[in-house]
Parts: structure tokens; sequence; C-alpha cells
């Protein structure tokens, strides 16, 4: 089935609803539409909203700061954090945490500085938040 000029304009805008995260919360969502796959689509959209193809290493983010990126996997959205995660005044990591919590109340899903997974992140809609307590941002 093609997709039309008008109905492709609609997942746009609806992809561009999750990436914005005012009107669709931001979490996990299925890239899928009536059996078609929309992840180049999703990552046309990222792009156009400013997020970039990058690890989490290569995110310019500093302690108390945290920076919006998505994480694509097997036609699967994730909205999550990076930040540096503090366990003590000496002792800190930086990661991508998703949104979605786990039984424990931490990111059920991580991805570390030390991995080259590929992420898509917009340092221009940097924020600032709390080292102490990250799980309430």
């Amino acid at each position: 089935m093609a997709i039309t000029l008008q109905s492709d304009q609609k997942i746009r805008d609806a992809l561009s609803s999750i990436i914005e995260g005012k009107i669709v919360k931001r979490i996990k969502h299925e890239l899928r539409h009536e059996g078609k796959d929309l992840t180049a689509m999703f990552i046309e959209e990222l792009e156009r909203h400013g997020y970039r193809a990058t690890t989490v290493d290569q995110v310019n983010v500093q302690p108390g700061e945290r920076v919006p990126a998505f994480y694509i996997d097997n036609g699967n959205a994730y909205f999550g954090w990076v930040f540096w995660e503090q366990f003590t005044s000496w002792k800190i990591r930086k990661l991508w945490g998703s949104v979605i919590k786990n039984k424990r109340g931490d990111w059920d899903m991580q991805i570390p500085a030390t991995r080259n997974t590929i992420i898509y992140a917009n340092e221009l809609l940097k924020l600032e938040m709390d080292i102490d307590h990250p799980p309430e941002f």
C-alpha cells in the first residue's frame, strides 16, 4: 500500500508529536503504521528537529545537565536522557537512561558511554538537573 502525500504528512505530524513530547508522552513508540516500517521517516523527523546521530560518549553534557535522546532498536523508538549519574561525590558515570523504569525504579534501558551504540540526541535542548536525584526528572 502506497502512502499518499496527505497521509505521509499526517504520519510525519504524528512522529513530530512524539519527538516534541508536548501532546504525546515520550516513552516507547512502535515505528510501524499499517505494516510499514517508519524508522527511516522517524530518523528524518528527528534530524529536522535538531537531533543528530551520535554516541553517549560524544554528547556534550556536564554533570548537572541532561540532553534528550532517542534510542532506536528493532522498529521501536525509546526516549531517554544522556546525563551523569552520581554514586558518590567522587564516582560518577555518563549514560543514556530510558524514561521507562524497571521494578526497582531504575532506568529499564541503559547505554553507558563505553558503548558505541547510536542514539539521536539534541544538545540544543539541554536542561539542568539535580545530579543527586536524577530519577526525579
